[in-house]
């Protein structure tokens, strides 16, 4: 019998999907996923809002990285992963975490699909990245402009699709 698969989604940049495209992987320390913890708080979901829930975390991380790259595109990214459940470890046991870390490269192959911000989002994506930090620190100005960020709906793309993000520079 086939290993099950863990579906991960993992926050990235425009540059960290130039590698993926360059290397064939990219290396993520960690990322979002269903974990027990995320359906016993959340227990009335269904697996698709489980899902929607740890893509969303993944995409609001993404912002942290903006902040800590400021050369990259003004966009969210999140990779959607299958990876085996050995590549996969639980790292917040607190209630309703959708945390993992991630214990090896994430190649090409296992990637599923691809989410970025469309060029309508970068203005937002911007300034959330700028004050993301004081966001999580608590303070409700940020959380706004944070909030303004993800109002975007991120686009969907393949994993054959990397070429599109060559160029972008915004």
């Amino acid at each position: 019998m086939a290993e099950q698969l863990v579906r991960v989604y993992v926050p990235a940049t425009v540059p960290m999907l130039s590698e993926l495209r360059q290397e064939g992987w990219i290396l993520a320390p960690h990322g979002h996923a269903v974990t027990p913890e995320l359906r016993e708080w959340y227990a009335e979901g269904d697996e698709e809002e489980l899902e929607y829930v740890a893509f969303t975390r993944a995409a609001q991380e993404a912002l942290r990285l903006l902040h800590a790259d400021p050369g990259a595109a003004r966009r969210r990214a999140v990779v959607a992963a299958d990876l085996p459940p050995g590549a996969v470890r639980r790292e917040d046991p607190e209630l309703g975490s959708s945390t993992v870390r991630l214990t090896g490269r994430i190649p090409v192959g296992a990637v599923a699909a691809i989410h970025v911000d469309g060029i309508d989002a970068a203005d937002d994506v911007t300034a959330a990245a700028a004050v993301v930090e004081q966001a999580l620190a608590g303070d409700p100005d940020a959380q706004f402009t944070v909030d303004g960020a993800e109002d975007h709906e991120l686009e969907w793309y393949g994993p054959t699709e990397l070429d599109v993000f060559t160029d972008l520079t915004k």
